[in-house]
């Protein structure tokens, strides 16, 4: 309104200097402002003044081309709701001093709708010399800029660097708005020729599309990238080993997760799947990644060794294809021949005995060296009952075979009682083992009378004793119990006639009355009355 006010009193000066007396017709009502000044005098006052009209606003657009062509092209501020079908006068006086302001901005008021480029996001906090300021005035002579707000373009580019270098569209609001110049809210991946999906959507975009420099400025390439193959961005883990198309046996979702009618063929690589490894899935070896490189020359760069490094030599295992094989972890494969190699050769009864027998204990397979000694796997029978002169406690082999336990070779004429006859024939046990108390057996080998008695009973209840001792080989042997050693002939009874010709049980009777009975071969008296 005081715009106003001064605009009215301006016009009513500059009448009283055309119209009124001589005195006033030579005066200015006013010192032009600084942009004006060169203007000054009256030689100059049609140049912007109508004679007779108080409308000055089509000599101002004469001058000021620049907001002719824009209220042309029915943009900018001077085209706009609020400016359109108004005089130049309304808003800018003149005539009022060098240091008046013609063109007055509140920059905290104005309305920038009205100049038809709506400030929104970081535009909006802004200040008006962020984006008016000379270098970006491109619609304006030089000498005014820095003192315009106008002849800034409405574009993008007329304030921004092109970030692409006119590799895309120069419609930079097809893919981002005044918010931020990252994320591109308006671009849509999948409106290219290369929709994202699977795992792709979660991708940088930095990832695929790489941050560089060129023309000495950042540069990030969009437009150019190569997407026929995975190998276009991706690196062959396989060295195309199995053909360019990934899309075989991967897809998008994961690396990891195979195609369900994926044909790969393991058989292409350098371990070719046989036996239990065919029924595997890819996951049981490859657990971390299916690209990552596996060792697979020996059984235990895959397997833990159940053996426990039992086999070790020098620090180092043989591999389990020795004794195993892909088919089954059972049965082994190491055989007889190969066991015959060992320190410890199978013969006799061993070669029929199952590997778990020796090699099984507590449901745990241990085949550490246990020693060629017997006792190493079998409990010493006879503990400490054998003499030791007669081989080792813990060497079975001096008396028994491996053929079989009760297949016994010791030598009885290594003894004081050679065996002879009958005797050949009797069980060890028979004369060397005895019941104890509670049931025990009770061994003995060592200490062993080698009288008759010892072993067998006095059935003659010491009939033929002498010196306290019967010794039985008088009359018997050990071929055969009847007494075929004796000879009535050397007794105290010689048998002559008759008597020669009776049998044994006519004289010799057993007793009567007598517990134990027992028959009677020694008589005190051998008169013919004692028996006639």
């Amino acid at each position: 309104m005081a715009l106003k006010r001064i605009t009215k009193y301006g016009w009513m000066a500059l009448g009283l200097l055309f119209f009124s007396a001589h005195a006033f017709s030579q005066l200015s009502p006013g010192d032009l402002s600084k942009a004006h000044a060169p203007l000054e005098g009256l030689n100059n006052c049609t140049k912007c003044h109508v004679l007779g009209q108080k409308e000055t606003t089509a000599n101002c657009l004469k001058c000021h081309t620049e907001i002719q062509q824009l209220i042309d092209k029915k943009q900018g501020y001077h085209a706009s709701t609020d400016v359109k079908g108004k005089n130049c006068a309304e808003c800018h006086g003149e005539h009022f001093g060098r240091d008046f302001k013609i063109a007055p901005l509140n920059q905290t008021t104005f309305d920038h709708n009205l100049a038809g480029f709506q400030l929104e996001g970081k535009h909006s906090r802004l200040n008006c010399r962020d984006c008016h300021k000379p270098e970006l005035i491109v619609n304006h002579i030089s000498q005014k800029k820095g003192k315009t707000w106008l002849g800034l373009g409405s574009e993008c580019l007329s304030c921004h660097t092109n970030y692409h270098q006119n590799t895309l569209s120069d419609n930079c609001l097809g893919c981002h708005d005044q918010n931020a110049f990252r994320p591109a809210p308006g671009f849509n991946h999948a409106e290219t020729p290369y929709p994202l999906i699977g795992q792709h959507q979660t991708v940088d975009c930095v990832g695929c599309h790489k941050v560089t420099t060129r023309n000495s400025q950042k540069f990030q390439q969009f437009a150019g990238i190569q997407f026929s193959n995975c190998t276009d961005c991706h690196q062959d883990v396989h060295d195309n080993k199995f053909g360019p198309d990934c899309r075989k046996c991967h897809n998008e979702f994961s690396f990891n997760t195979l195609n369900a009618n994926h044909s790969f063929d393991h058989d292409q690589t350098n371990y070719p799947l046989s036996g239990k490894h065919k029924e595997l899935d890819c996951k049981a070896c490859h657990q971390n990644s299916l690209t990552q490189p596996l060792k697979y020359q020996q059984c235990n760069n895959c397997h833990p060794d159940y053996h426990q490094n039992q086999f070790a030599q020098d620090g180092v295992s043989p591999d389990c294809a020795e004794c195993h094989a892909v088919t089954g972890f059972s049965p082994s494969t190491f055989t007889l021949e190969k066991h015959q190699q060992t320190s410890f050769p199978l013969e006799g009864a061993h070669m029929a005995t199952p590997c778990f027998e020796c090699h099984r204990q507590n449901d745990t397979w241990d085949f550490s060296n246990k020693g060629t000694n017997c006792t190493h796997c079998h409990e010493n029978f006879h503990e400490d009952a054998l003499p030791e002169k007669y081989g080792s406690q813990n060497d079975c082999n001096y008396c028994h075979s491996v053929n079989s336990w009760s297949e016994i070779a010791f030598n009885h004429s290594l003894t004081h009682f050679e065996l002879k006859d009958r005797h050949l024939q009797v069980s060890c046990s028979d004369c060397h083992f005895s019941s104890g108390a509670e049931g025990t057996l009770v061994q003995k080998f060592s200490g062993l009378e080698s009288a008759c008695e010892s072993c067998h009973a006095d059935v003659h209840f010491r009939q033929f004793a002498q010196n306290n001792q019967t010794e039985c080989e008088r009359c018997h042997s050990a071929q055969s119990w009847s007494a075929e050693n004796f000879n009535h002939d050397t007794a105290r009874f010689k048998l002559e006639g008759e008597h020669a010709k009776l049998d044994c049980q006519s004289c010799h009777k057993p007793t009567e009355g007598l517990t134990p009975n027992y028959i009677v071969y020694k008589f005190e008296d051998i008169s013919c009355a004692s028996c006639h």
